[in-house]
């Protein structure tokens, strides 16, 4: 059993909630890096990179990746936990994991919007969601019921029904964690979007203030979220971590004994500015899938080589990649409002390459990509060419910037030590 959450069971508290709390109470200045599980080879990684630099991991999955559905990993949430543990095992791993979900709402979920679903329907489907993964055995639920598609264009959901709605489905889970006889579990709440109506100070504590009365109305005060994720600066257009804006949004969360998370933390230029900032932690996740790809193209051209000199033959790899993101019609989302209406062939090489690297996410467990994958690492393997160790210390590598700039090696070890001594 992992060394800080056996100490977390002994003393009845969250797991996430100890190492924040620790980390605070013993002056240790280190932002918790949560890793968006968007491919299996990602999902290893994480768990090389923590062993390599004593690291406690977290995950951090959408319903869009791990759901009751399969999402497009294809684990539901037992199945995303019982890949975790064959990967711990298979690398040796004696650290702690902390399995989280990501931005759990109404639309979240890519087919509540494609389908209209009714609020309703909506609520009760990601309530559902949200029990299946405390029941998998996850230990932070991110409830972000923040979107509403249902309204008219131009108008977002009210500060009171973004309270409501979050009340409604952390008690959801916490009636079925307790009759169920489960652990506590830790919670994040907020979105960093506008619309969440969170974009000022203001509306920031009336939230804060609202969830804390209504956790006490319901008799759950102490399921109180130890996240609430801010606006600090980035978002999918931009890279500045604002310290600033985050130190203030800190010192306001602390007053209510949570902790801030800031999102879209993707190719940030200044990371060492977060534990400077007393941010709490920070979700990544397409960076990887950038790593990924680009590892996978480096190889396809090693295969191209083997290929023209009549010693393989190609897997075909990038054009089963590509025909899979244009199928998957996902690449859609990202057009520019000049290139609406257009086909994939119409764009230009690099926007094609782009949205392909952009999307890959979405299908790496497509059959065709599977198959193609399979024989482009059998060509290489079989040339002296170990190719899922590239691609895994591709990835590896991209994790240990935010374990150096993020002060997380080591911290394994210290927090333990730090509870030891209490």
């Amino acid at each position: 059993m992992e060394p800080i959450r056996k100490i977390a069971q002994k003393k009845g508290v969250p797991l996430v909630d100890l190492m924040l709390h620790t980390i605070k109470r013993n002056g240790r200045r280190a932002t918790l890096l949560a890793i968006c599980p968007n491919s299996e080879a990602v999902t290893k990684a994480a768990i090389v990179a923590g062993k390599k630099h004593d690291a406690p991991i977290l995950y951090a999955a959408t319903l869009n990746q791990v759901d009751l559905d399969g999402g497009y990993t294809g684990w539901t949430p037992r199945d995303f936990l019982k890949a975790v543990a064959d990967f711990r095992e298979e690398i040796g791993f004696q650290g702690d994991i902390a399995p989280c979900s990501d931005h759990c709402g109404p639309y979240c979920k890519d087919v509540h919007s494609i389908q209209k679903w009714p609020v309703g329907p909506a609520m009760w489907g990601v309530a559902a969601s949200l029990v299946s993964c405390m029941q998998a055995g996850y230990d932070l639920l991110h409830i972000d019921p923040t979107l509403d598609k249902t309204l008219p264009p131009g108008e977002h959901i009210s500060i009171e029904t973004v309270i409501e709605r979050t009340l409604t489905l952390i008690a959801s889970v916490e009636r079925f964690r307790r009759s169920g006889g489960f652990p506590r579990i830790s919670y994040e709440v907020g979105t960093e979007e506008v619309h969440g109506g969170l974009a000022d100070m203001n509306t920031f504590r009336a939230f804060l203030d609202g969830l804390k009365s209504g956790l006490g109305d319901l008799g759950i005060g102490d399921a109180w979220p130890v996240f609430v994720v801010g606006k600090v600066g980035t978002d999918l257009d931009t890279t500045e971590f604002d310290p600033d804006v985050a130190s203030k949004l800190v010192n306001v969360a602390a007053e209510y004994g949570s902790f801030i998370k800031g999102h879209y933390t993707d190719n940030c230029t200044n990371l060492e500015a977060y534990p400077a900032s007393g941010m709490g932690g920070a979700n990544v996740g397409p960076e990887y899938t950038m790593a990924e790809y680009e590892a996978l193209m480096e190889l396809t051209a090693e295969e191209d080589a083997l290929a023209a000199a009549g010693k393989i033959q190609s897997s075909k790899f990038k054009e089963a990649l590509t025909n899979a993101v244009v199928d998957s019609l996902r690449w859609k989302k990202w057009l520019h409002a000049d290139e609406q209406g257009k086909e994939f062939s119409e764009l230009s090489p690099e926007r094609r390459d782009w949205l392909t690297q952009t999307g890959c996410r979405y299908i790496w467990t497509a059959d065709k990509v599977v198959a193609a994958r399979r024989t482009l690492y059998a060509n290489l393997d079989a040339n002296g060419i170990k190719a899922e160790p590239v691609v895994i210390d591709a990835i590896v590598a991209v994790i240990e910037n935010y374990i150096e700039k993020f002060n997380l090696a080591g911290l394994q070890s210290e927090i333990v030590d730090m509870l030891k001594k209490r």
